[in-house]
């Protein structure tokens, strides 16, 4: 618990920890909301059969979680950079611990930005829904609630995610890069690539199945839940691999 509260104090304490929670609050808003706007028009002439007021609501998840990864990388790359890794380590000798401690701050305030995130692009879209007349969700609704929590969960993991690929690369760019070719790159690739492993990439790769699990109408066919537990399987063994690193690396 103490090495818990030290890290929260240093996450805290980082300028650049909230700039980035504010950030990746209003891009996530902005994105969505802009989204919608581009296509009010065209809705309002002809809407489309897989018309999905939940799921267009969290289009700016696409650019929020680069920066909700990069709140979990920056947790560990800042003190590769500046060299306090090493008190870190000789305070906390048990790096599993040191790991834990971390990865708990990071899904924390991961958390916050995560909710607020997701309501306000929740809130903007379907304002902007109810102005044009067109169908909104129903906060009543089971898929809804479930999309929204989905949503919150995804993000989250993402600043996991940067956690542990931060640890592995020990740089923020290089984190950067992983997370952006993971979450941006393979997805826009999918399409692209021949038979089966265009399947895999546009169906099970773990972004795009866990982005299926915050929409009520999909074409993908796999169920929400399970998407969800793709992308949690793969920020777990994301962070077993980070923990394996960190213990094996003399720093």
């Amino acid at each position: 618990m103490n090495l818990f509260a030290s890290e929260w104090i240093k996450a805290r304490s980082v300028h650049s920890t909230w700039i980035l929670a504010a950030s990746a609050v209003v891009v996530t808003v902005m994105v969505s909301l802009l989204g919608v706007s581009g296509l009010v028009a065209d809705w309002q002439a002809t809407l489309p059969s897989d018309f999905d007021p939940t799921g267009i609501s969290f289009k700016g998840i696409l650019v929020g979680q680069i920066l909700l990864a990069t709140i979990g990388s920056q947790a560990i790359t800042s003190e590769y950079s500046s060299g306090q890794i090493i008190t870190s380590l000789a305070i906390a000798p048990r790096r599993g611990v040191l790991l834990a401690s971390k990865l708990g701050v990071s899904a924390l305030v991961g958390s916050v930005a995560a909710v607020a995130a997701v309501a306000g692009s929740f809130g903007a879209t379907q304002a902007a829904l109810t102005a044009a007349a067109l169908p909104v969700a129903a906060l009543d609704d089971p898929d809804t609630v479930r999309a929204i929590v989905c949503a919150i969960v995804y993000l989250v993991l993402t600043a996991v995610l940067g956690l542990g690929f931060g640890i592995i690369t020990r740089s923020s760019s290089g984190a950067l890069v992983i997370i952006v070719t993971i979450a941006l790159l393979v997805p826009a690739l999918a399409p692209g690539m021949p038979g089966v492993i265009g399947e895999f990439a546009g169906t099970y790769w773990p972004t795009t199945a866990g982005q299926a699990s915050y929409a009520v109408a999909t074409t993908s066919g796999m169920p929400p839940l399970v998407g969800l537990g793709i992308m949690a399987i793969f920020t777990l063994w994301t962070t077993l691999a980070a923990l394996l690193v960190l213990r094996t690396r003399d720093v």
